[in-house]
Parts: structure tokens; sequence; C-alpha cells
């Protein structure tokens, strides 16, 4: 059984952030002490203004650092890698995201954050 967790953004900017460091390049890291075994799966519900709906993606633990390991370069805690069924589903995760940012920021800045000169249809 899958864990979930709910993130909510009080702002797109704090969301596009996350998006172009962590989530679009394929996984994310939750700092904690207590990082659970790999293998363990997420469902990750993100709340994000302008959308009516959370953003549901699943992932998997595929790495830990624990508390022993951790320096000041690598905090404890665990890498979150983002599993999708399909790749019709990622690219519908993809989609809706350019979107809110080329809504928010014009399609100049979304495709350099982004790193992409995708044409939304």
């Amino acid at each position: 059984m899958a864990i979930e967790l709910t993130v909510e953004y009080k702002r797109l900017n704090a969301f596009f952030a996350d998006y172009t460091k962590n989530i679009g390049r394929g996984g994310t890291f939750i700092r904690t002490d207590k990082p659970l075994p790999i293998g363990t799966d997420f469902i990750f519900k993100l709340a994000i203004p302008k959308l009516t709906e959370p953003l549901r993606l699943r992932g998997r633990v595929q790495w830990v650092v624990g508390p022993g390991q951790a320096n000041d370069e690598q905090p404890a805690g665990m890498g979150i890698g983002f599993v999708y069924e399909s790749e019709a589903e990622r690219q519908r995760v993809a989609t809706i995201v350019e979107g809110l940012m080329t809504d928010q920021l014009g399609r100049a800045l979304s495709e350099k954050l982004l790193g992409t000169r995708r044409v939304r249809e």
C-alpha cells in the first residue's frame, strides 16, 4: 500500500521552482532523519494554485541517506523517483505544468526554465 503525502503550494512560483529543480527531472529528495526503506511507494498529491484538483504523482524510494551517513553536502533523507504508468501520463503532467507556467510567466520564460522549445497545442 502506498503512503499518501499531500504537498500544498501557496504560491505558483514555489511550485514552479520545485518542478524545474526536481519534479520535472524525474524525482525529488525528502529530508528526514527516518528515511523509509528503498522500494516504498508514495502517492504525492500536489495542491497547486489555479488547479481545481491536486496533481497526483506516484513515486518510489530509490535511495536513502541515513543519519549516520549524512554530512554538510548530503543531509539525511530519501531520494524519490517518480513512476508514470505510461509516456502519455508523463506527458499529461508536463502539459499541465507547461500550461500553468506559460499562462503565468509567458512562453519565453517558461521555455527557458523548462529547457524546452515545445509548442503548446
